[in-house]
C-alpha cells in the first residue's frame, strides 16, 4: 500500500508542476495585451495628428530672395582692338639674333661653367 500511496503522490506532484507553468503562460497574453493596448493607443493618437499647413509667406523673412547676379565683363573684351594693333606692330624676335639689328656682330657669349685649374704647388 506504501507503494500505491507514494505513487499516488508523485503523481498529484507530476501533475501540479504541469499545472503551474499553464498558469504562468495564462499570465503572459495580458502582458502581450498590455504592448498592445500602447501599440493601439500610439497608433490612434498618430492618426488623430494633424499637422499645420504650410503657408507660402512662411519663410518671409527667413528666406532671402534669388536675384542672378551681373555677368562680369571678361578683361580681355575690354581693350581687344588696341591689343591686337599692338600685337601686329611687334617686331619679331629670333633666337641667335639681338633685336632688329641683324648686321651687327654677335656679341660674344660668356661660358658660365669655368674650371678653375688646381695649382700643383699647393699639395703637401
Amino acid at each position: 500500500m506504501l507503494s500505491r500511496t507514494s505513487s499516488a503522490r508523485q503523481a498529484v506532484a507530476a501533475v501540479a508542476r504541469l499545472a503551474r507553468p499553464q498558469m504562468r503562460t495564462f499570465i503572459a497574453p495580458t502582458v502581450s495585451r498590455r504592448a498592445d493596448f500602447v501599440q493601439e493607443l500610439y497608433l490612434k493618437e498618430l492618426k488623430a495628428y494633424k499637422p499645420i499647413p504650410i503657408k507660402e509667406s512662411d519663410s518671409v523673412g527667413h528666406v532671402a530672395t534669388f536675384s542672378l547676379p551681373k555677368t562680369p565683363k571678361s578683361p580681355e573684351e575690354a581693350d581687344l582692338a588696341s591689343s591686337l594693333k599692338e600685337y601686329e606692330n611687334m617686331a619679331v624676335e629670333v633666337e641667335g639674333q639681338e633685336g632688329a639689328d641683324a648686321s651687327a656682330p654677335a656679341a660674344v657669349v660668356e661660358d658660365w661653367l669655368v674650371e678653375e685649374e688646381e695649382e700643383e704647388g699647393a699639395h703637401h
